[in-house]
């Protein structure tokens, strides 16, 4: 039977805590008797807490140094576009719906609102912004399908290139 190794790492952590606070309550009890053992329980038990405090705050920022170094390009900036693509495609899809009348006016006018308001977030990129202004007034005149979409798929490549397109491994490989 195999032990998982966070379990043996939580009994050694345990086992450290306990033995601490042993060594402190006998320290302390041959200092200053039962009230020095409590005292020299406490003191190793909370240097030992902080410890692990300290431990976890070290590993936390060598996780998060270790991902920025893989992640390469703003991810938050890729996403929104992702959302202003989506956005617009569904707006796109309800003013031009597959069926005659698959889609109501409310939903129409919910998806416009939806998309204008991604494409007017402040961290949208410039080139992203402007053609989803040229795609979603494409949409909004309503007459000509062909161009809504041809609006819609220079709005595609702009998201595209507007991504970094791979994330750096130790910044010779790319995947």
């Amino acid at each position: 039977m195999r032990v998982p190794s966070s379990t043996l790492l939580y009994a050694a952590f345990g086992l450290l805590a306990v033995g601490l606070a042993v060594v402190g309550g006998s320290a302390g009890f041959l200092l200053g008797g039962w009230a020095g053992a409590l005292a020299g329980m406490g003191a190793a038990s909370g240097a030992m807490l902080l410890g692990a405090r300290i431990t976890i705050a070290l590993c936390r920022l060598q996780t998060k140094a270790l991902l920025e170094d893989l992640v390469m390009g703003d991810v938050k900036a890729e996403a929104i576009a992702d959302a202003v693509l989506r956005g617009v495609a569904l707006y796109e899809a309800s003013v031009f719906p597959l069926t005659a009348g698959g889609t109501s006016s409310e939903e129409r006018l919910a998806r416009r609102a939806i998309a204008y308001r991604l494409a007017a977030f402040d961290d949208v990129a410039v080139t992203v912004r402007l053609t989803a202004a040229e795609a979603l007034e494409a949409i909004d005149h309503g007459r000509d399908a062909d161009r809504a979409r041809d609006a819609v798929r220079a709005l595609n490549q702009a998201v595209l290139a507007c991504r970094t397109g791979h994330a750096g491994i130790r910044d010779e490989q790319t995947s």
